[in-house]
């Protein structure tokens, strides 16, 4: 007669989940291997994955139509049309096409009017500078990181990966889990039915769930209840496999010998769980490896593996368990739309003052990186001419409403460290997100002033008093607000290497090719600062009204040769192998509201941002310095 096991108690669900979860995170060791970028959906990156490649890697033609320069454009209108001619004033390009200097505009096939000859054509609206042109890293920058570490991979990432340059990765390796389905009455399916027999299809489902999860299915036949086939069985699989689950034989009766073979061969942590249906399960760790007992009803195990196998595998596959969620969230800015289409708006979303934000990112065809850096879309339907902002819409997200209350929504100023910060937030406090929107100092600001951000990085300069940021923030805020230092780091212009065109201060820059920071920017402030000390005029700059979002967008396009100078920072020259001519030091800051400092996701950015770990990351970009990082000024009420 078998013997029959005897519940003294049950354990409530969490407390059971965090007994197990403790006991296993102490001795399992994460296993990482290399594989090709082709076989990496689904797959967990170890570390910040970077671009080799910026896409597009040329200046390309968006449209269809002729390149052009665009100042032998200038003063076209219906009642005075310009004639350009062929190889003299433009070029035919189709969509895709390399736009080379002289030519810095293009011009749609459709806004053409012919003329007698093929080699001429007339135009009726003159051309901006760039129109139609996707410039060369418009979509990634060689440099940039395109995945942070901890990230799982999807389709989309692929294709970005593979249009950066990468060929293969690190990645986590996949768990090895062994199935046993145990029971004397059990058989296989489409097996010969007799009188007292069950269908064996439990195993069928885990194999299924546990590859949902990352992992690898290993099923192996069904087990008759017998005590020593059951424990050799178990202890070979544990040798080979790196979780093992049991099924059936985790209850009270009396060939129910799942227990008794993990209390012989390892510890059993829990048998018996407040859970209805699923009380019946074994949690225990045999030679270091999770092994788990799952109860034989269907449901009962169904639930059961949601509990307790999905989070032991999240953790052993440094994975997150995502479900599709729909919420409502408030539009941070306006969305205008065609009547004619159904709009997919790709968004970045996080929680700020209850409320759920929805960031738009970019919403071009080319725009890859916009579905790797989004959490989810805002649908615009069709005879729908847009979206105001501050209104509240249903979006459709790939991550949960945990998560996203676990995300610190970063919106100001571009730097690189963001990225480093970033990677280490997702690595260091697993569910803790950064969302990174770069719209310049003073549009961080105003984000912070109307509730749609917990951080505004910022670096703008007081000409009055040579003070970075406390003015700004003193003159737009009627509340607290913390300035944490950050970096202090070097700006200056950036040029290709050898400086071929001998600049050697900002009054060189009126005989070259010129990329601006965009408008807000406390770049483009710094630049109009000098410029202003220099008594330069604007249109003395060929190019003040080109501009470029990032740093090291700026560094891309003048690597390119299509700028010969930009203003940025020293590390995002140093990224692309460019020369630099310093121009001074600031400080680049962090402005939170005191109301968001003790969140516990802002919390742990601060504290990532605090760390050796992130020092040394930064200190290895170069022209930082991170001898300040974390101090706290408070400017405002009680400053």
């Amino acid at each position: 007669m078998g013997k029959r096991n005897l519940y003294l108690k049950t354990i409530p669900v969490e407390e059971a989940k965090t007994i197990y979860q403790e006991a296993l995170e102490k001795i399992w060791k994460t296993k990482y291997e290399m594989i090709p970028v082709q076989e990496a959906l689904g797959r967990v990156t170890k570390t910040a994955v970077y671009a080799k490649n910026s896409s597009p890697l040329y200046n390309a033609s968006a449209m269809d139509g002729i390149a052009v320069i665009a100042s032998h454009t200038a003063g076209a209108s219906e009642k005075n049309p310009v004639r350009l001619k062929e190889d003299v004033d433009f070029v035919v390009v189709d969509t895709g096409d390399p736009i080379h200097y002289p030519y810095d505009a293009v011009i749609m096939a459709e806004d053409l009017l012919e003329t007698e000859s093929e080699e001429q054509v007339d135009i009726v609206e003159s051309a901006a500078a760039w129109q139609h042109v996707r410039p060369l890293g418009e979509d990634i920058v060689a440099g940039e990181m395109i995945l942070p570490g901890g990230h799982q991979i999807r389709s989309i990432d692929v294709g970005v990966l593979l249009s950066a340059g990468i060929l293969e990765l690190e990645v986590v390796k996949k768990p090895v889990v062994a199935i046993f389905p145990t029971g004397t009455e059990i058989i296989e399916p489409g097996a010969e039915i007799k009188e007292g027999s069950i269908i064996e299809s439990n195993s069928r489902m885990f194999e299924n769930m546990v590859q949902e999860q990352g992992a690898i299915a290993k099923r192996y036949p069904i087990l008759e209840d017998v005590y020593e086939v059951i424990r050799d069985q178990v202890k070979a699989a544990v040798q080979c496999s790196d979780m093992v689950i049991i099924n059936a034989g985790s209850s009270a009766g009396r060939d129910d010998y799942t227990v008794h073979v993990l209390r012989e061969l390892g510890e059993v942590l829990v048998h018996g769980v407040a859970i209805k249906p699923g009380k019946p399960v074994i949690l225990a760790i045999v030679e270091g490896k999770p092994v788990i007992g799952l109860p034989g009803y269907p449901v009962s195990a169904y639930i059961a593996l949601e509990n307790f196998v999905a989070p032991v595998l999240a953790m052993m596959g440094k994975r997150e368990i995502h479900e599709d969620y729909q919420a409502k969230a408030v539009v941070s800015k306006r969305l205008v739309s065609s009547l004619k289409h159904k709009e997919y708006v790709r968004i970045k979303t996080g929680v700020v003052d209850g409320k759920m934000i929805a960031a738009p990112l970019a919403r071009g065809a080319g725009a890859a990186m916009s579905l790797v850096r989004a959490d989810g879309f805002c649908i615009i339907d069709q005879n729908c001419e847009g979206i105001d902002a501050g209104e509240e819409v249903l979006v459709s997200l790939y991550r949960n409403p945990e998560e996203i209350e676990k995300t610190v929504v970063i919106t100001g100023s571009h730097d690189l460290i963001l990225d480093v910060a970033a990677d280490l937030c997702s690595q260091q406090f697993l569910g803790t997100h950064l969302s990174s929107t770069h719209v310049g100092s003073m549009g961080g600001l105003m984000a912070l002033k109307r509730g749609e951000a917990h951080v505004a990085p910022i670096h703008l300069l007081d000409e009055n008093t040579g003070v970075y940021n406390d003015s700004y923030v003193r003159n737009l805020f009627r509340e607290k607000i913390a300035i944490v230092t950050g970096v202090s780091r070097i700006q200056g212009i950036m040029v290709k290497k050898g400086n071929p065109c001998g600049i050697r201060d900002i009054h060189d820059l009126k005989k070259v090719r010129f990329v601006n920071r965009q408008r807000g920017a406390g770049t483009r402030l710094l630049f109009d600062y000098l410029l202003k000390k220099e008594t330069i005029a604007t249109d003395e700059i060929n190019g003040y009204d080109r501009e470029a979002s990032t740093h090291m967008a700026v560094a891309a396009l003048v690597a390119s040769d299509s700028a010969d100078a930009g203003m940025g920072v020293y590390s995002a020259a140093k990224a692309m192998d460019l020369d630099f001519i310093p121009v001074g030091n600031e400080w680049y800051e962090f402005a939170i509201p005191e109301r968001f400092l003790l969140l516990p996701h802002v919390q742990a950015f601060l504290e990532v941002l605090r760390g050796e770990a992130f020092k040394e990351k930064v200190n290895l970009l170069g022209g930082y310095g991170t001898e300040r990082i974390g101090e706290v000024r408070w400017i405002g009420l009680e400053e």
